[in-house]
């Protein structure tokens, strides 16, 4: 036992050794972000529906963060929220405060990364109320929210026969709008950055984003062909209707909720499901396009390769389509590390939240961390710990709020007045609520206490509504 103990203890103090030297060397960073990706949705983690070779290679190389959350959203369009965290390292209800100063101070992502010796480049989906031109050394496309959608695009499918928008057809525009699909345009504008810095002594900092799996969900035919219906299944959460979803704020006006037809019929759910696995698979290709280009530029034993989304989706579970819940399938994310001194293959369960990838980029930099809410990864890298945050917070407007900890989620709906809790560890897909159990009847109680500990914490604007 005290081999097992003393040899365990020297990896961890090597690997922690390894990065802090790594640290000091100036690392490169590739952060590769993508949009609405459900962290259920990589074939390597279990998902063996979708197709996603090169994001397999990443889970093979490096270290995947099981789970890791989003904090929420003060609109509709919870990737704003999400990427005002990001890029500011301010907690959900003050980064958007933040934005409005942090360039001047210099203490966006980028200008942190800039300071610290770093050629800062980004492409792709920004939706940062800061112009990124101004913050980066070099910009590609930069891109809006989202593809123009068609009403077309909207309401379907209602039958077999409702052929009327397919993703390849590159009249709808969308992310065929240029004449080029958006995903194949990031990867080459990326791999344009990575060959200009292949014979530069400053390390890089590339924030690549996709627009992908976003709607509307468009690639070319033979990635659609790759999922015919009947290798695609319904969600074992599958509804027909969430019972809650007009006082959450999922109604039929939410532009999201609207993809498809009301009631949900398990044919619908199954082409857009067919859809958001080609269109990621599509993206999967591009990134493969990039690592290879990486590997090519002969830096890569000396980069990190960080690959997240700002959120998940539902896409047909419990009956919503959106994000703007607080399920799992809609707050998680997929979350892999590779880099220098990490071992491949490792699975890290201890909740983080996604935006934890800035603060964790800004220390193997050397970079100031300076009012930075978010925690760097770097000692569950590194092993040295094992806990992160007491429990994670998640919220949306003032209709939904959400806390989990210690295995359990308690969801609180204000506006309908109803409390869920689900068993994260015995109830994957959150099908059972045991709120109104008499056996969790203390744990309610306890999470309820928790909550609203976190919503002083987070300055919620739900507590200055209730003051009043």
């Amino acid at each position: 036992m005290i081999r097992k103990k003393t040899a365990a203890t020297f990896l961890v103090a090597t690997v922690s050794m390894v990065l802090m030297a790594v640290a000091a060397e100036k690392p490169n960073i590739l952060f590769i972000f993508a949009d609405d990706q459900c962290y259920d949705s990589i074939s390597a983690l279990g998902n063996r529906e979708v197709i996603t070779p090169n994001l397999d290679r990443l889970v093979d190389r490096g270290v995947v963060f099981t789970h890791a959350y989003n904090m929420g959203a003060w609109n509709g369009a919870v990737c704003v929220a999400s990427r005002a965290m990001l890029n500011t390292g301010k907690f959900v209800w003050r980064a958007r405060a933040a934005l409005a100063d942090y360039e001047q101070e210099g203490l966006m992502w980028s200008q942190r990364m800039r300071q610290a010796g770093y050629e800062t480049c980004m492409a792709g989906k920004w939706h940062v109320s800061v112009k990124a031109e101004r913050i980066f050394n070099k910009t590609g496309s930069v891109r809006p929210g989202m593809p123009n959608q068609t009403p077309d695009g909207y309401n379907r499918p209602l039958s077999e026969n409702d052929k009327k928008w397919l993703p390849w057809d590159k009249k709808r525009d969308g992310f065929w709008k240029g004449g080029k699909h958006w995903s194949e345009v990031l990867a080459d504008e990326t791999i344009g950055f990575l060959e200009a810095s292949a014979d530069s002594e400053k390390p890089f900092f590339i924030y690549a984003a996709f627009n992908a799996p976003h709607d509307p969900r468009q690639s070319p035919k033979k990635f659609v062909d790759m999922y015919p219906l009947s290798r695609i299944s319904s969600p074992v959460n599958f509804m027909e209707q969430y019972p809650f979803k007009d006082k959450i704020g999922c109604s039929e006006k939410l532009r999201d909720e609207r993809l498809a037809p009301f009631p949900r019929t398990e044919y619908a759910v199954k082409v857009n499901r067919q859809e958001y696995y080609a269109i990621i698979t599509h993206m999967d290709a591009q990134i493969g396009r990039i690592l290879d280009a990486l590997e090519r530029s002969g830096k890569a034993d000396n980069t990190y390769v960080f690959f997240t989304a700002d959120h998940g989706l539902a896409c047909g579970q419990h009956g919503l389509m959106g994000k703007q819940n607080m399920y799992e399938h809609s707050l998680r994310a997929p979350f892999i590390a590779c880099g220098p001194s990490l071992k491949g293959g490792r699975r890290v369960a201890t909740p983080i939240y996604l935006q934890d990838v800035m603060p964790t980029a800004l220390e193997l930099a050397g970079a100031s961390r300076d009012k930075v809410e978010f925690k760097s990864l770097c000692p569950l890298l590194a092993g040295t710990r094992t806990e992160h945050y007491d429990a994670i917070y998640a919220g949306y407007l003032n209709l939904q709020r959400a806390i989990v900890q210690n295995g359990f989620k308690l969801i609180h709906y204000p506006e309908a007045g109803v409390y869920r809790l689900f068993d994260l560890t015995h109830d994957r897909y959150e099908m059972r609520d045991l709120a109104d159990n008499p056996e969790y009847e203390s744990r309610v109680a306890k999470l309820k206490i928790e909550l609203r500990r976190l919503e002083r914490q987070m300055d919620d604007p739900l507590l200055a509504e209730k003051s009043r």
